[in-house]
């Protein structure tokens, strides 16, 4: 919620996402130099060529995100980015060869329902250009979901590293291409222009709302999750958040994280009708419901179908009769 409170009110996303990387930056040299990190932070030019693919994702991921933010309303955000699910089954299916089942498709459409009334029944005034930049993303956070799998081992595993690389490298290549996009002139003004002085959004001006808001939602970076506290400290767990999602993709699958992510953000949209006074239609409401339904649905079937193996795994091989009788020696398989 705090990036919608600034991009409100800024012209320079981009530069607001070098920011919130930068602060990432820095929490993470503040661990390292106080040994509250399990791993030491290093620099290896050949992890970071190793890492081209997954920088190159989170850059371009977390941009048109931004984006999207910025072109609909906060409490349309999920619906925009809706075909995350859906994105991800079909890349988990070119990756992984993995077949879903019929009720996994059935959840699945579900979502992709909700998505179209939201877009196209709800009868209110939606950005299209937000809705693209919203189905671009989708389709990056899922291809990014898989690729974090095949990155960590080019760390050894180690979430914290991978965390770090990413936010250092995308930080370095992202300063360039704020320029490049033309924000020039809008980070200058936001530093030394006149409107400067301008109040924003509770009475603080636009360089207080820019640097709060960077502070408190750095590190929710490459997972699209938002802060609704206006405390720095949400700063610092969002630093922790960040790792503990690198995490939870480390030990579960892509999908499974994907759907966790989206549902949270579901559930922030209804703070958004109360932060920013978003009107929520019958149609948009119907919308967020289909979602999070699908998601739940989903993740309901995941656990069903991950816990059959796991049943089957403490079965015991029967033993022939004439085995027995003779008193022959059983050796399992």
């Amino acid at each position: 919620m705090a990036n919608k409170w600034v991009l409100k009110v800024t012209s320079t996303p981009l530069f607001f996402l070098w920011t919130q990387l930068i602060i990432a930056v820095a929490l993470f040299g503040a661990s390292d130099a106080l040994r509250l990190l399990p791993d030491r932070l290093t620099f290896d030019p050949k992890v970071c060529k190793g890492l081209v693919s997954m920088v190159g994702l989170n850059i371009i991921g977390l941009s048109f995100s931004n984006y999207t933010l910025k072109y609909v309303d906060a409490s349309f955000y999920q619906v925009a980015r809706g075909l995350v699910l859906p994105f991800t089954l079909v890349t988990s299916f070119v990756a992984f060869r993995s077949t879903p089942s019929l009720r996994i498709f059935f959840a699945c459409g579900i979502v992709t329902i909700g998505f179209f009334i939201g877009v196209f029944l709800d009868g209110t005034s939606v950005s299209m250009l937000g809705v693209f930049f919203g189905v671009v993303s989708s389709g990056i956070t899922a291809v990014h979901s898989v690729v974090i799998k095949e990155s960590l081992n080019v760390v050894n595993g180690s979430a914290l590293l991978l965390s770090w690389y990413t936010n250092l490298l995308s930080a370095i290549i992202l300063l360039p291409i704020c320029f490049l996009a033309g924000e020039g002139s809008g980070i200058m003004g936001l530093f030394f222009g006149e409107q400067e002085a301008v109040k924003a959004d509770g009475g603080m001006s636009l360089f207080a709302t820019f640097i709060w808001g960077s502070i408190i939602t750095a590190s929710f970076l490459g997972f699209y999750s938002f802060s609704v506290s206006s405390s720095p400290l949400q700063g610092a767990l969002g630093f922790l958040m960040s790792i503990a999602s690198l995490l939870s993709i480390k030990v579960t699958s892509p999908i499974t994280h994907m759907v966790s992510s989206a549902v949270r953000g579901v559930a922030a949209s209804l703070l958004a009708m109360w932060l920013f006074h978003d009107i929520i239609t019958s149609g948009r409401a119907t919308s967020i419901a289909a979602i999070l339904l699908g998601s739940i649905y989903y993740t309901w079937v995941k656990n069903q179908e991950t816990q059959k193996p796991a049943s089957s795994a403490g079965s015991y091989e029967r033993v022939k009769m004439e085995d027995v009788e003779s008193g022959k020696e059983y050796k399992p398989k």
